[in-house]
């Protein structure tokens, strides 16, 4: 029989100055994590100039960050549970503030390599806390209001690091150039690490549960298979290793399974309890979140690089762009709680599908090479807002079905899924987006237009996939 958990006492609605100040702290640190997954890449030609970096070395020192976030997510998840959300965010904030210093510092390529990989330790160690503490802190509408900044954070970084990229490195104070996206964090960490101690709860988190070692050991080597050919496969043409990590990947899973049960079947804790696995909607939400956020990230990459590649514009006018999208996505996610609740469970997949209308409207508008006008920038903001209405409704919907007992496990699993989708989005849309440019003819734009089109056919089916999770959770 599976270990029992010691119980833990239902959140009183979090409220004052205390809570505020709680959700300040962690915010930001999932802000930094986020913005520094896609700050570096405006930085990418200083680095190359400065270092003398080949482009295998530039392709490690943008995925190495992300490698280690990713499989690492889970594992911070799970040791949060074990000692305490408080330690190991603060342990994973040091981590990251450290490398972060150490980054902008690096002397060589080599360096910078093995301190970005040291940046996505600290996050994997610090992001899942951020989740865990929502769902233990803050209870009703509270915990809704709270997981939809968590939301805004998460889509408002991305497109943040476009901007503050391009602003960085032009300003290059004291001739820092691209080594000061990386310094920015400092400043900030160390702030976040004098009020982390004072109000984060002391005890959150800690339970009997003992770590899965086996089950991890197992979950990462799968995670690494999988991301490891995604993100360098494409720049790398796919080689035959890649095919071979992602069928081991995919082989990974099964074993990953088996591990659990065998895990279960001697009376320890599997990584992923039972109850959060059948919790309602759950796998499904996670499913959803992934193609939401894979379809976003490819999109976001794909439309920055035509506009900064193919209509010339700039790093800092092309992240301009994107603040309509921004700021709808983060209206919708904190408002939606003002629609009469007998309409959030329609309005959940109404939103997906008014965002793959935005895209295929987006389509139509840049195929033809033009600029992003008037029209552009108004889809631009409806695709937003399609996915605001969704994404933060969902979220909280699914985390209600699940034990405050178990919420490190379900924040692993969501941010897992919402991680992955970052990672499968940009390497699956980029290589089509650069197949049909490199290989047609016709136009950028067609391209384009093309993967414009994909992308609203993915929104479509995480729009079936968002509406089996809901009927799930009603249930």
């Amino acid at each position: 029989m599976i270990q029992m958990l010691r119980p833990a006492p239902v959140p009183e609605p979090a409220a004052g100055r205390r809570s505020i100040a709680l959700l300040v702290v962690i915010l930001t640190a999932q802000f930094m994590a986020v913005l520094d997954g896609s700050i570096v890449n405006v930085a990418i030609p200083s680095i190359r100039a400065d270092l003398d970096t080949s482009g295998a070395a530039l392709q490690l020192i943008v995925a190495g960050y992300v490698i280690a976030y990713a499989a690492l997510l889970v594992g911070g998840a799970r040791l949060g549970d074990r000692f305490t959300q408080r330690r190991v965010f603060v342990a994973g904030l040091v981590v990251f503030t450290l490398t972060s210093l150490a980054c902008g510092l690096a002397w060589n390529e080599a360096s910078l390599m093995v301190f970005r990989f040291g940046q996505g330790v600290g996050a994997a160690a610090m992001v899942p806390q951020v989740m865990t503490l929502i769902q233990r802190t803050f209870a009703g509408a509270a915990r809704a209001r709270a997981l939809s900044i968590y939301a805004a954070i998460v889509s408002g970084g991305v497109v943040a690091g476009q901007i503050l990229g391009g602003l960085i490195v032009d300003a290059d104070v004291a001739g820092s150039g691209w080594r000061a996206v990386f310094l920015v964090n400092v400043p900030l960490g160390l702030a976040l690490l004098v009020l982390a101690p004072r109000v984060l709860p002391v005890t959150a988190g800690r339970t009997d549960r003992t770590v899965d070692g086996p089950g991890l050991v197992t979950l990462t080597a799968t995670v690494l298979l999988l991301v490891v050919p995604l993100v360098l496969g494409r720049e790398l043409g796919f080689p035959l290793w890649s095919w071979l990590c992602l069928g081991a990947g995919v082989l990974g899973l099964v074993v990953f399974v088996l591990v659990e049960r065998a895990v279960a079947g001697h009376g320890r804790d599997p990584l992923f309890a039972p109850q959060v696995v059948g919790a309602p909607g759950l796998i499904a939400t996670a499913a959803t979140l992934l193609l939401v956020m894979g379809t976003f990230s490819g999109w976001l990459f794909v439309s920055a690089i035509h506009l900064q590649s193919d209509l010339g514009y700039s790093a800092l006018r092309a992240g301009v762009q994107f603040l309509p999208m921004g700021v709808a996505f983060a209206v919708a996610g904190l408002y939606w709680q003002r629609v009469p609740a007998r309409w959030h469970t329609l309005m959940i997949p109404f939103g997906l599908v008014a965002s793959a209308m935005s895209l295929g409207w987006l389509a139509w508008l840049l195929g033809d090479g033009a600029g992003v006008g008037p029209a552009a920038s108004i889809a631009f903001g409806l695709y937003g807002l399609g996915n605001g209405l969704a994404f933060s409704p969902l979220m909280t919907r699914a985390l209600a079905a699940v034990p405050i007992t178990l919420a490190a496990d379900a924040s692993g699993i969501l941010v897992t899924g919402v991680q992955m989708g970052i990672v499968v989005g940009i390497a699956s849309i980029g290589s089509v987006f650069f197949e049909l440019a490199g290989t047609t003819t016709a136009s950028t734009a067609d391209a384009v237009a093309v993967v414009h089109l994909i992308c609203a056919a993915t929104t479509l089916v995480a729009a079936v996939s968002a509406t089996i999770a809901v009927r799930r959770i009603r249930r």
